[in-house]
């Protein structure tokens, strides 16, 4: 924690210990450092990530320390309050910032997370509507949430012509982190946004529910204990229109953005927690010991001297996840450690699970993917 001593500084630090919650993650994994005690508790080979608060008046701090963790390679955010070349050192002048606000904080802490890797990089979010009642919001949401870095999918914008159109809906939801429904009155007259919310269910994936004004319908609340729902009212449409062809205000918009943001971290746990159950469970039926670790990984010990380091993955496992398992865990790898990234496997295409196996069986022989319909076998076998 660098640059000026402001009040901000506080409320970044509460809502990141939050979120460590919300991940039920020990607040021990994280130590704070600030600029007085960094020669002591700064040790350079530890995940490691700034925020720089800037000054109003130009009255910067920490710049030697600054450079010394640009050296180090160390990532650096810079936080404004006014205006960035006011605000921030020119030492800093090529780091990508961003603008304090009190809406921005969930952002923040995420950004932070993201940089640990407690949460994903990529930000992806799925609309679920009726186009005959909410065309016009489901694509302004689709520009806001991109343009705030989003990966968004959305039907009509996101499946590549020739493709198979329901089997990629269904792909791209499992590796989404939010659904964001948008429940007009004819939603459940559907039979594809039915079944598009009964597959969010069935995941766990955190729904983000609008109900649209005077239409209190709350039986979607109860079948998902992660749906997160928000009444909307006329004041939340420009002009109070909210027909086919309304649009949210700006206002509106921008608080939505802050409530995905602030549930990812939430449905990350939620997913990842289920996972780590159900594994346990079929582990338990096969009379194999796993224990979980602080860290929210398993491992196993086997009589034969193997151990087992067992990393749930959340959505669909890219070729990145292997090298991060690698990386983090080289020390062990070689030591009679395997590792198996676990995954659910329900509704990713075949492509992608064939790709899968041939990265199983063409990268590290000691780190490998193990999907949930191969749980059963793989816990029988040895």
């Amino acid at each position: 924690m660098l640059g000026s001593d402001v009040n901000e500084k506080q409320l970044i630090l509460t809502q990141i210990y939050t979120e460590f919650n919300h991940l039920k993650l020990s607040e021990e994994f994280l130590k704070i450092i600030d600029a007085k005690s960094i020669d002591t508790e700064y040790l350079g080979n530890q995940p490691a990530f700034a925020l720089y608060f800037g000054d109003v008046d130009g009255n910067f701090h920490d710049l030697d320390i600054t450079k010394k963790l640009l050296e180090d390679g160390t990532m650096i955010l810079p936080i404004y309050f006014n205006e960035f070349n006011s605000d921030i050192p020119e030492i800093l002048s090529n780091q990508n910032s961003i603008q304090y606000k009190k809406a921005e904080t969930n952002k923040i802490t995420n950004i932070v997370l993201e940089a640990f890797e407690l949460l994903r990089n990529t930000r992806k979010i799925f609309i679920s509507y009726r186009r005959t009642e909410s065309t016009s919001v489901a694509i302004q949401l689709y520009e806001a949430l991109e343009a705030n870095n989003f990966d968004v999918f959305l039907d009509t914008h996101s499946v590549q012509k020739g493709e198979p159109f329901q089997d990629e809906l269904w792909h791209r939801m499992t590796d989404c982190d939010v659904m964001v429904l948008l429940n007009t009155p004819g939603f459940l007259k559907s039979h594809w946004c039915k079944e598009e919310f009964a597959e969010a269910a069935a995941k766990q994936i955190g729904v983000v529910q609008l109900t649209w004004p005077k239409y209190e319908f709350k039986s979607i609340d109860k079948t998902s204990h992660i749906s997160y729902p928000i009444q909307l009212k006329k004041d939340d449409f420009i002009g109070g229109v909210y027909d086919n062809s309304g649009k949210f205000t700006e206002d509106f918009i921008e608080r939505l953005i802050q409530t995905v943001d602030s549930v990812r971290a939430r449905n990350l746990a939620a997913r990842q927690e289920s996972l780590i159950i159900e594994f346990r469970n079929i582990a338990k039926k096969n009379e194999r010991t796993i224990n979980l670790q602080p860290e929210k990984i398993l491992t196993e010990d086997l009589p034969n001297g193997q151990h087992i380091i067992y990393i749930p993955t959340i959505g669909i496992p890219q070729s990145i996840n292997f090298q991060r398992a690698e990386v983090e865990n080289k020390e062990c790898l070689g030591n009679k450690v395997s590792m198996r990234l676990i995954y659910d496997d329900l509704r990713i295409r075949n492509y992608w699970l064939e790709h899968l196996e041939w990265l199983n069986d063409s990268l590290n022989k000691d780190i490998k993917t193990l999907k949930k319909q191969n749980f059963e076998q793989w816990l029988r076998a040895i």
